[in-house]
């Protein structure tokens, strides 16, 4: 008599299921998407215009036509402009012009410091429509000898930012014979140049 193995249908049902289980419970295997090649590049952030670094100083000189000092002045950066602190002496009786000049450089008869600063090409003066001129200063009015002191602030001048005055060609100060007028192009008819300094970095 053969000897036959026989196998309950329902123990073939139970296998059949366990390796359905156990292939199931196998992760499925990630692929990552390749890239796209024609998917677009991001435009680069624009960078902001620098900023004013707080504290950031300089100084200068005040020389007159023969070369003897007549002043000094510290230009300090602030979050609301450019902080001038000055003092003049012996430059006569009565009000003077006083500005920013865009070139570094006092050579008699200080023309050689250019004209005002004005990196935004407006008009001369306080009291011009068009003006006026970021190197625009108040007047000044001194006694016939003696020391005059006097502060400023310069809204929307640096020394190291927006509307540098430290930039390649430097920047100085220049005094005026006469009073400005805050009117007249290009300097309010203030008269001869009779004191200069030199903007360094301190």
């Amino acid at each position: 008599m053969t000897n036959s193995l026989i196998v309950p249908r329902r123990l073939i049902l139970i296998a059949i299921g366990a390796l359905t289980a156990i292939t199931c419970s196998q992760p499925p295997v990630y692929t990552p998407p390749s890239p796209s090649p024609t998917s677009p590049a991001r435009p680069a952030a624009s960078r902001p215009a620098p900023a004013p670094v707080p504290g950031t100083s300089a100084s200068a000189t005040l020389r007159d036509l023969t070369g003897e000092r007549v002043g000094t002045a510290t230009l300090t950066d602030t979050y609301a402009g450019l902080l001038i602190a000055a003092s003049v002496t012996n430059l006569g009786l009565g009000a003077h012009g006083i500005h920013l000049h865009s070139i570094g450089k006092c050579d008699p008869p200080f023309t050689s410091a250019g004209g005002h600063f004005n990196p935004l090409g407006k008009h001369h003066g306080f009291e011009n429509p068009q003006g006026p001129h970021l190197g625009d200063l108040p007047n000044i009015d001194t006694p016939a000898a003696g020391a005059l002191r006097f502060e400023v602030l310069v809204p929307g001048v640096t020394l190291r930012g927006t509307n540098a005055l430290l930039d390649a060609d430097g920047a100085s100060i220049v005094v005026h014979a006469g009073r400005d007028d805050y009117k007249t192009d290009p300097a309010g008819d203030s008269g001869s140049r009779i004191a200069c300094g030199v903007i360094v970095q301190r």
